[in-house]
């Protein structure tokens, strides 16, 4: 008889499909900017967590009123823009992202986090993409 346990993690209906970018861990300082309900513009200092081309998490030092799905500009402190693990998406000052995710904090004491989403423009993608196709074949 084989009824072999299967971890829940393991099992195909949970397994996460692979990300188009490799996600780093980074921890840089930030700035985030936007606009609430009333048109007034916001801003916040925060550091960011990892990233990839196409997202960034990032934590709050205080909580941040930010519904889901609200634009935001996201842009990297100037003297940490020429990290060497940054990706290209990062390195040209501010980008238009939306907060697809909100974490808050876990613990007393513990951070918010918001997870953004790049806006990066499409042809972008398809040109990573056919490169990264391209490294594969010449491997």
């Amino acid at each position: 008889m084989t009824n072999q346990w299967i971890p829940q993690s393991k099992t195909p209906t949970t397994a996460r499909p692979e990300r188009s970018s490799e996600r780093r861990e980074l921890v840089v300082p930030a700035r985030l900017t936007w606009k609430d309900q009333r048109g007034t513009t916001r801003f916040a200092s925060v550091v960011t967590r990892n990233v990839s081309e196409h997202g960034v998490l990032i934590e709050t030092q205080s909580p941040l009123s930010i519904p889901l799905y609200r634009l935001v500009q996201f842009q990297l402190e100037r003297d940490v823009r020429d990290h060497q693990g940054l990706p290209a998406s990062l390195r040209d000052g501010r980008a238009l992202s939306a907060v697809y995710r909100i974490e808050p904090p876990a613990y007393s004491g513990a951070r918010d986090g918001l997870a953004l989403r790049l806006m990066v423009d499409p042809k972008r993608h398809v040109q990573t993409t056919e490169s990264m196709e391209k490294a594969r074949a010449t491997a």
